[in-house]
């Protein structure tokens, strides 16, 4: 087709192309990227499914990291996946009562518990909204904060009356858990298509929090414009939100003003130029386009250009390994700051989600504790895509007497039916730590990889210090009970008589420090060198120690 390039136009009609098999629609899906994956680095793929009950495609974002950028530069409009049949034994498993035994468990739990639990079937991700502000963990003005007072005005309730309820939300043919929630006959007030009335997907937690407080912006209307603008753009909400948030952030810093940012407002809370800057990308102009290159990219141009200070600016960028963090507050959890520096893609949850383990259960105190459950976690979460499996059924529904097993936090019931998920479809027999073994291979093959495209060593795996402690005397004041008691009870420095800045610099040194401990000891328990380079013991260990993988890490052993 030739006109349409936004995804929520092109998913349906790419669909009414080619959905003319006896399954119609329902057997096509496709991916694409829109306007703006022409023109910013962070342009993601948006994957489509034919939802039956509201008549149309819907999409989802996946793939961070500018895979929507590769996609356009290569002058990819869109791919059609075309199959006649859909059951549960169209891969041929071997035993399908072992995958029945498996199912009937996990969704009886669903049916059970879920309302108990999360509510995904009625609310899905965005029930942690007011979870992460309770504990102060929810991104506030570019994650200076944890909390705001107007939270409340886009909580789990909120989200819950906007979604359309009573259908069955499923992104996945058959899933139970159904939390791929919409809000339904939303009527755009901005952009190409002002006026029109759409289906917003979501918004999930990462970009309700993203999109909303990490910005100032508390109106959920301008929430779910924000969130349909990126999904038909292929814009990543994730580094979009923390995007705009450095630049707002720069904005009332006095880094940035009207006349370098063309003309916007970037004051926190500015719903209509956060939508400008999106329109702005999708049209390939303005400042738009800048913010569209992403925090490590305005770090050095504003450095450069309008001589701010690089140090500040390293310090507030919320990125790692050129992507954008995803939404979650880490200040106070150590083993969360080691989940987003130690992941090898960048700083997005899917490798390592702690912070609950860490901060609010206090289950891995020690640094050994802790680099435990960063080898172990990354590895079980790597196991999902490596087959390509959903996690949300893992740990988001969860049996009755889940709390009473020696390993709660690694669901060991769970555990068991993905061993019974994979026996059933190929026939061989595994232990969960085998399924470790599978990941733990990949994950070791894709840190050579890093090393091999230049990075892949320490100096990669360090976070912005905003993700680890107070950055501005505000910061620091506004937590200051906290972050005293810390200095006498951790530190042991007294802090009465310092002024503000000595208490931070003595904060800074032993939270860095602490990091320090942590990266080394989640080296020795992955089995790298102390550059973070996997050993040659290691790779022998896990069977890929094949000449080529050899070549890239032996300059790299004496570290």
């Amino acid at each position: 087709p030739l006109e349409d390039i936004d995804s929520h136009l092109l998913a349906n009609t790419l669909a009414d192309m080619y959905g003319d098999g006896k399954r119609g629609k329902y057997g096509i899906s496709t991916v694409t990227a829109g306007q703006a994956a022409e023109h910013i680095n962070y342009a993601i793929l948006n994957f489509s499914w034919y939802d039956v009950r509201r008549k149309e495609m819907r999409i989802k974002q996946a793939g961070r990291g500018g895979t929507g950028r590769v996609f356009r530069d290569k002058g990819l409009k869109g791919i059609v996946v075309k199959y006649s049949s859909l059951s549960g034994k169209a891969n041929d498993p071997v035993n399908m009562a072992l995958i029945r035994q498996a199912g009937k468990r996990i969704n009886k739990e669903i049916k059970e518990m879920d309302d108990k639990q999360n509510q995904m079937t009625t609310v899905g991700t965005a029930h942690l909204m007011e979870i992460m502000d309770h504990f102060d963990l929810l991104p506030v003005h570019n994650f200076r904060y944890g909390a705001h007072p107007d939270t409340h005005k886009i909580d789990s309730q909120v989200w819950k009356d906007k979604f359309t309820q009573g259908i069955v939300d499923s992104c996945w043919a058959g899933c139970t858990m159904s939390c791929s929630h919409a809000v339904d006959h939303f009527h755009l007030k901005t952009g190409p298509y002002a006026g029109q009335a759409v289906t917003v997907d979501g918004p999930e937690y990462e970009s309700a929090s993203g999109l909303g407080s990490n910005l100032g912006i508390f109106n959920p209307n301008a929430i779910l414009e924000l969130n349909f603008y990126c999904d038909t753009y292929g814009i990543d909400t994730i580094s979009f939100a923390n995007s705009a948030a450095f630049a707002m952030e720069c904005y009332q810093e006095g880094i940035l003003n009207e006349e370098r940012t063309g003309g916007l407002d970037l004051s926190w809370g500015n719903a209509e130029s956060a939508l400008e800057l999106l329109h702005q990308m999708a049209r390939g102009e303005g400042f738009g386009v800048v913010v569209g290159q992403g925090v490590r990219a305005m770090k050095g141009l504003f450095a450069e250009q309008y001589g701010a200070d690089p140090g500040f600016l390293n310090d507030i960028g919320m990125e790692i390994k050129g992507m954008e963090t995803s939404e979650y507050m880490t200040k106070e959890s150590l083993a969360q700051q080691g989940g987003y520096g130690l992941a090898l893609k960048g700083p997005q949850h899917d490798e390592a989600w702690l912070i609950f383990m860490d901060q609010v259960s206090k289950q891995i105190p020690t640094f050994e504790d802790k680099a435990e459950a960063l080898h172990y976690f990354p590895m079980w979460r790597t196991w999902f895509s490596l087959h390509g499996l959903c996690k949300l059924p893992w740990n988001d529904i969860e049996p009755a007497d889940n709390n009473e097993t020696d390993e709660p936090a690694k669901v060991p019931e769970h555990v068991e039916n993905y061993t019974w998920l994979y026996e059933g479809v190929t026939g061989k027999k595994v232990t969960g730590d085998d399924l470790i073994a599978q990941s733990e291979r990949v994950y070791n093959f894709q840190r050579v990889f890093n090393l091999r495209m230049g990075f892949g060593t320490r100096e990669h795996d360090y976070p912005p210090y905003r993700a680890v402690g107070p950055v501005t005397v505000d910061e620091y004041e506004s937590r200051a009970e906290r972050y005293d008691a810390q200095l006498r009870e951790e530190v042991g420095v007294e802090p009465d008589g310092l002024s503000t800045e000595e208490k931070m610099a003595h904060l800074r040194r032993y939270r860095e420090d602490q990091y320090e401990q942590l990266v080394d000891a989640v080296y020795v328990r992955r089995g790298w060198t102390k550059n973070g380079v996997p050993t040659l013991a290691k790779l022998q260990d896990l069977g890929i120690d094949l000449p080529e993988v050899l070549a890239v890490v032996q300059p790299y052993q004496a570290a």
